[in-house]
């Protein structure tokens, strides 16, 4: 993997964002979105940029599409992802992100189908209890 793409895709603060975020394990697209509190194309385009550049590897899980980090990161981005976490430690948006990451209950156990709308009141069904 080529130095230059890597620093022209960390250039971006969503990107960084969400590269963060990806760090603990893979997500729906549906988590990324709702923990950035971007738009749906906004995070899809960024996703696509990474991807396309070797930074992401994406799956589709039924309507979900599921991102993580490269199974197998070339030395170069393993040691800038390394640096992004520990600049991250310091960022108080990257820590506001993972925190919103952990109340909203996202992580790789819920990535997919039973992620994509629990806890979003546009999205969840009324309960037979609601008034």
């Amino acid at each position: 993997m080529n130095l230059v793409r890597i620093y022209e895709c960390l250039c971006d603060p969503t990107r960084l964002r969400i590269l963060n975020l990806l760090t603990s394990g893979e997500l729906c697209v549906c988590n990324i979105q709702e923990v950035l509190g971007e738009p749906q194309v906004k995070v899809s385009k960024h996703l696509a940029y990474l991807r396309a550049h070797r930074l992401v590897e994406a799956r589709r899980e039924s309507n979900w599409m599921i991102y993580r980090l490269p199974a197998r990161p070339s030395r170069a981005l393993s040691a800038n992802l390394a640096c992004l976490q520990d600049c991250a430690r310091e960022d108080p948006v990257f820590g506001r992100d993972c925190a919103k990451l952990r109340r909203l209950g996202c992580g790789p156990r819920r990535a997919g189908p039973a992620c994509c709308g629990q806890g979003r009141g546009a999205n969840r069904a009324p309960s037979a209890s609601a008034p």
